[in-house]
């Protein structure tokens, strides 16, 4: 086996995704779609119902970590891999957790609140009328742009890296929406969310995270990338092996408990899967996390999804009606139909071989 495109080390769970209601031949219609070059760039596809595996399978490719490449990987259980902006849902958790410890402001606050060193920013009255759940949303209504490559300065996220000052480079974006009222994908929204979660809980984002998130679901080895200035990327910059982010999803859709134990408010989780506003791509959006629906034979017809979607294929997709959570990890990065195939291996293998309700 010389790459995941042409070929895939496909663990047995055939009987275990049947006794959960799949097609036994699930992993085969993987094997074929990757054999058939329609789902290139694949290093792992995880998935289970109800807590138990139904589709495992791990391959072999070229990977990079923030960029920088790494060669020839070969994918295992225990191998971190990039979530890229998938990382933005797992800051949504984060801030859910620190609200309900009173550690953060609501999301009704203005954001420069948080940012009382920005004084000279806070005497303009438009600039205040954004507030927290704005950059959940992504609705700030500044001017961002992420549609260039990742590779060029100009990109919004990549100039904000480069900034003297991340946060004043955000915060004073010429005014282009009013607030609330347009989306706009910003990796520079999340880098605030981030920030006013340390500022908050005097924490770094990974120490902060590994206190509240990852002890409680045992989640023992990741690594957080962080820019020039030492700051770690709460946009993109997580790397968990599949099985540890596939946990993140089973706790999404336990709303928020693991194993009995409570560790996000199942009210965040609520309002974080609400859509709050509609994207370009005409999907809906709650507190960075993408929703939207999929013809689901089994379940009668058109379905919700909840997913974090990461820069190259990397995805969590969550079911909630079907309680399915799947995790994609590819090396298309910085390709604009990267999309595409963990797309039609949510939809047109995992979901359309659900057969039982």
């Amino acid at each position: 086996m010389t790459s995941l495109d042409a070929a895939i080390s496909l663990s047995p769970h055939a009987m275990a995704a049947e006794n959960r209601g799949f097609d036994p031949l699930i992993g085969r219609r993987l094997v074929a779609g990757v054999e058939s070059g329609l789902l290139p760039h694949l290093h792992v596809v995880l998935a289970e119902r109800g807590g138990e595996t139904i589709l495992e399978s791990y391959g072999r490719g070229p990977d990079e970590s923030w960029g920088k490449s790494l060669g020839e990987v070969a994918f295992d259980a225990g191998t971190l891999h990039d979530l890229r902006s998938v990382t933005k849902s797992v800051v949504s958790l984060l801030y859910g957790i620190a609200l309900e410890r009173g550690l953060v402001p609501t999301v009704d606050a203005p954001i420069l609140n948080a940012f009382e060193d920005y004084s000279d920013l806070a005497s303009d009255s438009e600039r205040v009328k954004r507030t927290i759940e704005h950059a959940l949303t992504m609705t700030l209504g500044l001017e961002w742009d992420e549609s260039i490559p990742y590779t060029d300065p100009k990109n919004s996220e990549i100039a904000m890296e480069l900034a003297e000052d991340r946060y004043r480079f955000i915060l004073e974006r010429p005014i282009v929406d009013a607030p609330g009222t347009k989306w706009t994908y910003s990796g520079g929204a999340t880098a605030l969310i981030g920030e006013i979660i340390q500022r908050g809980t005097g924490r770094t984002l990974p120490d902060f995270a590994t206190e509240v998130l990852f002890d409680p679901l045992g989640i023992e080895r990741f690594e957080w990338a962080a820019g020039k200035d030492g700051t770690h990327s709460p946009a993109s910059g997580l790397r968990l092996t599949a099985p540890d982010l596939l946990k993140i999803g089973r706790l999404v859709l336990n709303n928020g408990t693991w194993e009995g134990r409570r560790v996000v408010p199942e009210a965040w989780i609520r309002a974080s899967l609400m859509p709050h506003i509609r994207t370009a791509d005409m999907l809906d959006y709650g507190y960075f996390w993408f929703l939207g629906k999929a013809p689901v034979a089994a379940l009668g017809g058109p379905t919700d999804w909840v997913a974090g979607f990461g820069n190259g294929g990397q995805r969590l997709w969550i079911c909630p009606k079907a309680d399915i959570a799947a995790v994609i990890y590819s090396g298309n990065y910085n390709n604009w139909n990267a999309w595409i195939p963990p797309t039609r291996i949510w939809i047109e293998i995992i979901l359309a071989n659900l057969k039982t309700a």
